[in-house]
């Protein structure tokens, strides 16, 4: 039966497929994600839309699930599955800026380093995320939060308009006035839906200098400088954002010796005023307490994108999990301070993300991403090297989810989710219900299933 099935799929597929045993079959299956090792059937090398409506018919004749992989950074590995048909966009990374009307369209293999290289070259961006080698398309689709989000919202709340190839093989423009009810599930509910080929985004004037970087505190002063983020960073000027994480100090120069090593408090902060406005507006967060050092100063906005690539490169093992918390309470802060001290590994950290601001100006069902009104995630990470070290940093991470869960309200970021299957009412919330119905219109058959899946059949994963 499986030769049968190479067969067929050589048959259907020619020269675009790559099988098990070909050259460029174990790396194109590799993801960002070490401790995801799956063997699709057959990956599909694809490099336009043609190529995607041909595969997506080949696996629905065959029998086959589908995964797509664009930049392969999801913490789930979603972009790969045993036996399934794989869809490998890595070749679609055109990226076309009009600078005089504000409007960048984006190939759906493109990752953020790459969109940003283009649109700030007119001195432009779009929302996106904090580590560039993400791809566009899934950050989007899930809904896209990083250093600009307070300023200019999410991803999704920038996208104009979206090509998709739906399950039957067709393909759609969908957008405010064609589809808008696709366009609506897209901003937000992952890849239920279609295989976006090219998104259509809203830029805006960044840079090309910001203020950006690290400064940090020793962990006896985490709980001073924690409790005023909690009461000043959600007041800070849009133009602003700043990230909280207790992580294990690196060996950077601008740090001690004697404190490499050591368990820290970092605030990660990015303004895009001018250097006297950050000085003013961030004081406020550090409490009066002396840092141990600071790689704030100004730079590219380019390099600012790019300054957490290599903390977070591809090659390791990850687990995470991501709470939602409209506030961050002092017994809140006493757990996660007190917990800092256990982290398992050097690489291994207690993040807190800032929201609020523009994110917050849209309604939770204005979009498919549900969780507007949340100021704060904590996204408490697990990464190391050695499999044999999976049970012990697996463990670890869920025991100390569960007890920060006690301090958090309903929902999670379906991009920060690491189980693949029973996420669907975390992610989507009060927007389920909805997206179920779009599902059964656009996708039936449930052929875009491995992701954190919304059935069409049910409020349930699938």
């Amino acid at each position: 039966m499986e030769d049968l099935l190479i067969s067929r799929l050589a048959e259907r597929l020619g020269s675009l497929a790559v099988f098990p045993g070909d050259a460029g079959y174990d790396q194109r299956r590799q993801v960002w994600n070490a401790s995801i090792d799956r063997f699709p059937a057959v990956i599909v090398r694809a490099g336009d839309h043609d190529d995607i409506r041909h595969a997506v018919t080949t696996a629905a004749a065959c029998g086959l699930k589908v995964c797509i992989k664009g930049g392969g950074h999801n913490i789930a590995g979603s972009a790969v599955a045993d036996g399934a048909l794989m869809i490998d966009m890595s070749d679609l990374k055109d990226i076309e800026i009009d600078a005089e009307h504000l409007i960048a369209r984006v190939g759906g293999g493109a990752t953020w380093a790459e969109f940003d290289a283009a649109a700030q070259a007119h001195g432009l961006a779009a929302p996106g995320g904090v580590v560039s080698s993400t791809g566009v398309a899934g950050l989007t689709l899930g809904g896209g939060f990083g250093w600009l989000a307070r300023l200019h919202g999410l991803a999704i709340d920038n996208l104009l308009s979206a090509e998709i190839v739906l399950a039957d093989g067709t393909v759609a423009v969908c957008s405010q006035d064609e589809h808008p009810d696709l366009f609506w599930a897209l901003r937000g509910g992952s890849g239920n839906f279609g295989i976006v080929t090219e998104f259509t985004f809203r830029l805006h004037p960044v840079g090309p200098q910001v203020l950006f970087g690290p400064t940090f505190f020793a962990l006896k002063d985490a709980r001073e400088v924690l409790t005023a983020y909690a009461e000043h960073a959600p007041l800070l000027p849009r133009k602003a954002c700043v990230w909280a994480n207790l992580m294990t100090a690196p060996p950077v120069p601008v740090l001690p010796k004697s404190v490499h090593g050591t368990k820290i408090l970092t605030l990660m902060q990015f303004h895009a005023g001018t250097v006297g406005e950050a000085q003013a507006d961030l004081r406020s967060l550090y409490a009066g307490s002396e840092p141990l050092g600071s790689a704030l100063t100004p730079r590219p906005y380019t390099e600012a994108q790019g300054f957490l690539d290599a903390a977070y490169d591809f090659g390791a093992r990850n687990y995470w999990r991501a709470h939602n918390h409209h506030t961050l309470s002092p017994p809140l802060i006493d757990l996660l301070v007190d917990l800092a001290h256990g982290l398992p590994s050097p690489e291994s950290e207690l993040l807190i993300c800032l929201l609020g601001g523009a994110v917050a100006d849209v309604s939770d069902d204005a979009t498919a991403f549900p969780h507007r009104q949340i100021p704060f995630m904590t996204t408490p990470g697990v990464r190391w090297h050695n499999k044999q070290d999976d049970a012990r940093m697996i463990g670890w991470l869920k025991h100390v989810s569960e007890q920060i869960a006690v301090h958090a309200v309903p929902g999670s970021y379906v991009n920060f989710i690491a189980e693949t299957e029973g996420n669907a009412p975390r992610a989507y919330g009060g927007n389920l219900a909805r997206l179920a119905a779009i599902k059964r219109k656009y996708d039936p058959a449930n052929l875009f299933r491995f992701n954190q899946n919304i059935a069409p059949d049910a409020l349930s994963t699938g």
